[in-house]
């Protein structure tokens, strides 16, 4: 699990600045994935040996110094209930403002790790004096940087990895399926959880999310726990579409990132809608067993086609992800809430299988025989060799005589003979080609 970082400060302090600078070009924007990552409100880095997820909280750009203040606030809180580290950045040029010391005050009592970053820093003897003065926000000690610059990121990023949570054998050997209840706010998503706790009576406990503040809630089923980590309770009240929208996905990240599987919660009577992909897309790209669950399927007025035209525009607005399972229930009413349950078992096995080498061969040969491998300028792809290399999700490897030739499109219909054979239903699958030269 990776851990979280997020990044808080006053507008025009260098926060983009800064994400862009750690990101890179790391960055992955995947093609058929819509909006997600292309909002950079997050990315995935690794430094060093280091992976983690870098979340930048949200510019602010308002009329008055009372909005600034409540909106960094707000930022704060999103921070502090899904970081495991924060980043709280200041600027040398504009210095000590009173916005920052409201803000620290809160950074300050939250139990989390907070690291004070000072930007602008071109040069660090001209500004080190103005630096010292940010000790009076009593957060600890400034780390002078220049994001433009990129000076002092190597040793800021050392000073957040000494904070990063450390693995402990419980963590580690936690076999309960996880589930993430994400999607848009007033889906339905605490009234599932409730509805599936309520039914059942045999809660375990509640306990405090153990990276997160996300309320992690086991629950048995026909003698088999499960823990839902909730990301409704998290919800602030914000007035702006735009920062209900980035919260949205902002704790989503923070949810999928601990989850086996993510069932992403869908209004039935507002329909399917571009902000419903990108928080489906936080999951896909972490390649995480998925169902979508459409809600408040007992208030549509329904026909023998209407499941059909509901799955066809599902399907139509998801098209990166076919391979995702759809169940339509009623949280409200319970409908099919129990089949849930058997669905996710499906799915946790799929996102968990191994394919013998042997048997995965025949299959990959036998879909080569089928449909040529792509050729170019008389040079045609050849496959010597498929082999599988990590479950959750299922990962493969092709070995190849030249990955140029290896299109998308056909890999892309390598990974449906694959499914034909396997199933594979509700998770993700991975490809990785990899040059041989002949005769090795």
């Amino acid at each position: 699990m990776k851990p979280i970082v997020a990044i808080v400060g006053r507008p025009n302090v260098g926060k983009s600045t800064l994400f862009n600078a750690i990101a890179k070009e790391r960055i992955s924007i995947v093609q058929d994935t819509p909006g997600v990552t292309r909002d950079r409100i997050y990315a995935d880095v690794s430094w060093l040996n280091l992976a983690f997820t870098l979340i930048d909280t949200g510019g602010i750009e308002p009329e008055s110094k009372d909005i600034i203040l409540s909106q960094m606030r707000e930022q704060a809180q999103i921070a502090i209930d899904t970081a495991d580290v924060i980043l709280f950045l200041a600027d040398v040029r504009q210095g000590l403002v009173d916005a920052d010391f409201k803000v620290a005050d809160m950074l300050r009592r939250a139990a989390k790790p907070v690291l004070l970053v000072v930007n602008k820093v071109d040069n660090f003897d001209k500004f080190m004096a103005d630096v010292y003065e940010f000790y009076n926000l009593g957060i600890g000690d400034p780390i002078p940087i220049s994001s433009a610059s990129r000076l002092g990121l190597g040793d800021m990023l050392e000073e957040v990895a000494k904070h990063f949570p450390k693995e402990t054998p419980e963590e580690t050997e936690d076999e309960r399926p996880k589930v993430a209840i994400i999607g848009k706010p007033n889906v339905g998503k605490s009234s599932m959880v409730n509805r599936l706790l309520g039914e059942e009576r045999l809660i375990v406990s509640d306990i405090a999310g153990t990276t997160r503040d996300a309320i992690d809630t086991p629950v048995k089923y026909h003698g088999r726990e499960y823990v839902f980590i909730d990301t409704a309770g998290l919800r602030r009240k914000s007035k702006i579409k735009e920062e209900i929208e980035r919260f949205s996905i902002i704790r989503a990240v923070a949810a999928v990132e601990r989850a086996d599987v993510a069932v992403i919660v869908i209004d039935a009577l507002e329909g399917i809608t571009e902000q419903d992909a990108k928080i489906a897309g936080i999951a896909h790209e972490r390649g995480k067993g998925i169902l979508i669950a459409v809600n408040k399927w007992d208030a549509i007025e329904k026909n023998d086609k209407t499941v059909k035209e509901y799955t066809h525009k599902i399907r139509e607005i998801l098209a990166f992800m076919p391979y995702a399972e759809i169940i339509f229930l009623s949280a409200k009413s319970g409908q099919r809430l129990q089949n849930l349950y058997d669905m996710i078992d499906v799915v946790i096995a799929n996102n968990a299988m191994r394919i013998a080498t042997g048997v995965l061969n025949e299959i990959v040969m036998e879909a080569t025989a089928v449909q040529q491998p792509p050729s170019d300028k008389g040079k045609r792809l050849r496959i010597y060799y498929a082999t599988q290399v990590a479950v959750k999700p299922p990962t493969f490897v092709l070995f190849v005589n030249n990955k140029e030739l290896a299109h998308f499109s056909y890999i892309r219909y390598l990974e449906n003979r694959i499914r034909e054979a396997f199933g594979f239903r509700g998770t993700a699958l991975k490809f990785f080609v990899r040059e041989r030269k002949e005769g090795k």
